[in-house]
């Protein structure tokens, strides 16, 4: 017998003591008789599918059981319950957190107590999510309920080995975060330190979900980096456990983080592996190049647009005939951080004005800036191209990234012109060399440098070919093929 309390009069009293009288309308306790027993029904309203409570309830009622039932209400009433999910909380602390998650909770007279699962948590259906759309594939994207995302990704890897490890994390919020990996494919060490990592978390809540779990887990401070990736789709998610990766799914949250990750994981998008090996490298290559020139082509044209000498000859064009009586170094960082103010103003934006608001800062903004003399037209072409070379980065978080060090290139350059930009450059190719989160160098794998890894990261290699598990994620067994 599971009995928590001595009876249902205390678990009652228990249960509104925690709650308080009338304090919250939310947190109800029904009388009912299931058979010939007297029950104490206990939940929290919003949280648990009514329907279906409702039905269960009503074809108990018509069930022909009250008379076994009544000579053993706890363990009788349990082995009869005609419902699928089932369990037995071994303490009161963890009754009331079940129920706390939308679990309904039962009390027999004599105290004995069970949970079922009817949750129905409010929230949206699986959709494309906007940051990681394609051309070809899959529709469905993750929600903000744990249950849902751990099924889309359960439904693409039919596998006794998939794991979905459910840990409690906070002491107020109790948020339910799942660590998501395959068996015999994910490193046993690295899933060890993330899990003593997570036991460790000392907070009230995570309310902002996977980004303060982020935080406390990898402890990135003011670093700017991505230290681990992100994704909404469950088809980028399965792959990467399928590669060895560990996924950690929080409730509330309609992405999955992604580790270990280099740079170059924050370079790949789904679109590449809906195409042809040959179409999918070619993707692949004009992303990376656009995002080396989102990086480099702002401060290095600052650069030769105020030292003529490193013009060759048949470059002359570079750099404006007048540079206004607005300095350069002020116009370029002026419309750069502009460009970054109408991208906030745009996700602030109602969806209907948003057009509007595009039109207004491309047209009349930018026309009249460069009419009064604020810009030159040449800063307003390389500081779009700037931006949209930036925009095509998958990861929203590297491309902000790079936004900062292009700025940190672009005033290296304008106080002691090309070695500011190189030494600044240099500072910048130590310092990502440096990192190791998780103790996985961020540049592998081009720094330590693996030829034949780094030939994987450039080509969109084809699927028939059997590639093995990257050598960053340690698994026990690389091979992929069983």
């Amino acid at each position: 017998m599971n009995s928590l309390f001595t009876s249902k009069t205390e678990a009652e009293a228990w249960f509104v003591d925690k709650f308080g009288t009338g304090e919250t309308f939310d947190a109800v306790t029904r009388e009912i008789h299931l058979w010939e027993m007297p029950i104490l029904l206990l939940y929290i309203n919003g949280l648990v599918d009514g329907q279906t409570i409702t039905t269960l309830l009503t074809e108990m009622q018509n069930a022909d059981r009250g008379d076994e039932a009544s000579h053993h209400s706890g363990e009788k009433l349990l082995s009869y319950f005609p419902y699928h999910a089932v369990e037995q909380p071994k303490s009161r602390d963890e009754f009331l957190t079940s129920i706390l998650s939308g679990l309904a909770g039962f009390v027999t007279e004599d105290g004995f107590t069970f949970l079922i699962d009817i949750r129905s948590y409010p929230g949206r259906q699986p959709e494309e999510p906007d940051n990681e759309k394609v051309i070809r594939g899959s529709r469905d994207g993750f929600t903000e309920n744990i249950l849902q995302n751990t099924t889309l990704i359960r439904r693409r890897l039919r596998t006794p080995e998939l794991r979905f490890e459910m840990h409690k994390v906070s002491a107020i919020g109790k948020t339910d975060v799942a660590i998501a990996y395959i068996k015999g494919a994910a490193n046993e060490e690295m899933l060890g330190g993330i899990r003593k990592r997570m036991d460790e978390i000392e907070t009230d809540g995570l309310t902002m979900t996977d980004k303060s779990l982020e935080e406390f887990l990898f402890k990135q401070r003011f670093n700017p980096m991505p230290f681990v990736r992100y994704t909404e789709r469950p088809d980028i998610c399965a792959a990467n456990l399928l590669e060895g990766r560990i996924a950690l799914i929080v409730d509330t949250s309609p992405s999955a983080i992604l580790v270990p990750t280099t740079i170059f994981d924050h370079l790949q998008h789904a679109e590449e592996y809906r195409q042809t090996p040959f179409i999918g490298t070619f993707i692949r290559m004009i992303r990376m190049t656009g995002a080396l020139f989102s990086l480099l082509l702002l401060p290095f044209w600052y650069l030769l647009a105020t030292k003529s000498q490193y013009i060759p000859q048949f470059m002359q064009y570079i750099g404006p005939d007048d540079p206004g009586a607005v300095p350069l170094f002020v116009q370029l960082l002026l419309a750069d951080l502009g460009i970054e103010v109408l991208r906030m103003a745009a996700i602030h934006t109602p969806t209907p004005m948003t057009t509007a608001m595009g039109l207004v800062a491309a047209i009349v903004i930018g026309q009249v800036a460069i009419d009064v003399g604020l810009f030159t037209p040449e800063v307003v072409l390389y500081v779009a191209v700037s931006a949209i070379l930036t925009f095509a980065i998958p990861s929203y978080e590297l491309s902000i990234t790079t936004k900062i060090f292009r700025i940190a290139l672009l005033i290296g350059a304008a106080v002691a012109g090309a070695p500011g930009f190189f030494i600044m450059l240099a500072l910048l190719f130590f310092y990502l060399s440096s990192m190791k989160p998780l103790n996985v160098p961020y540049l592998w794998p081009a720094l330590p440098f693996f030829p034949k890894a780094m030939l994987r990261v450039i080509l969109r290699q084809p699927m028939t070919q059997d590639s093995p598990r990257p050598f960053i994620v340690d698994s026990p067994d690389r091979d992929r093929m069983p």
